[in-house]
């Protein structure tokens, strides 16, 4: 997606960098929380320090609660909620963040890079096609995309896609279980739900295919998390 397509909006919370068109956002995106205003005292349930002239009241940018300084002073960057400075998050809440920056720091990249595969359509066991193919996530996030003779499959949107599962029956050098290839169950634009397999392509492409599956599946854990938690 374009920068053209963004605005930078200011929030209580911080300057956000947004889309337009609500629509057209990451999916792996959420929104801001609301803050939590009425706190007499800290929410961390093992602090529970009252608020007064010394001891002001924070807001955690990721999970809204009031908190004292003691209990909300990390700051990290927040891409899952755009913002694009460091915030101030409490301490639970800046593991989480950490945990899922390593996402969008490494795994996006490796996602829009794509792999190289060979396809199945669900069960069957005879290959569309004998042809290796690309599969890549779109620049806005929103699809999955192939290159070669499968081009015309239809995108495959990310909030459409209901499972991943990783095939590991290829051990390596060192004797460990790799991913072999992933399976996709999503939901097709016709409303149809849809299996596709896609077997590793082996060869100069392979351990990037590899990585390419890795984060395919942190990806739908990231969101399938989101909606598990009621983020939006």
């Amino acid at each position: 997606m374009a920068t053209s397509d963004k605005r930078l909006v200011k929030s209580k919370s911080g300057m956000r960098m947004l889309c337009f068109d609500p629509r057209l956002a990451s999916p792996f995106t959420v929104e801001e929380p609301p803050w939590s205003e009425e706190a007499a005292h800290c929410e961390n349930v093992e602090c529970k320090a009252k608020f007064d002239i010394l001891n002001r009241k924070h807001h955690c940018r990721r999970c809204g609660k009031c908190l004292c300084n003691n209990c909300c002073n990390s700051q990290i960057i927040l891409p899952r909620m755009s913002f694009i400075d460091p915030v101030r998050h409490c301490k639970s809440c800046y593991t989480i963040t950490k945990k899922e920056n390593e996402f969008f720091d490494k795994h996006l990249k490796t996602l829009i890079t794509g792999g190289h595969f060979r396809m199945h359509a669900d069960d069957n066991t005879e290959l569309l096609t004998t042809n290796a193919f690309t599969c890549s996530l779109s620049p806005d996030h929103r699809y999955l995309q192939f290159e070669g003779d499968l081009e015309n499959l239809d995108k495959i949107y990310i909030n459409k896609i209901e499972s991943v599962q990783i095939a590991s029956a290829t051990i390596d050098s060192q004797g460990n279980r790799v991913a072999s290839g992933i399976a996709i169950r999503y939901i097709n634009a016709s409303g149809n739900s849809v299996l596709l397999k896609m077997e590793v392509e082996r060869g100069t492409f392979c351990n990037q295919s590899m990585s390419w599956i890795t984060a395919m599946h942190k990806a739908f854990t990231l969101i399938s998390d989101s909606s598990k938690t009621g983020a939006t």
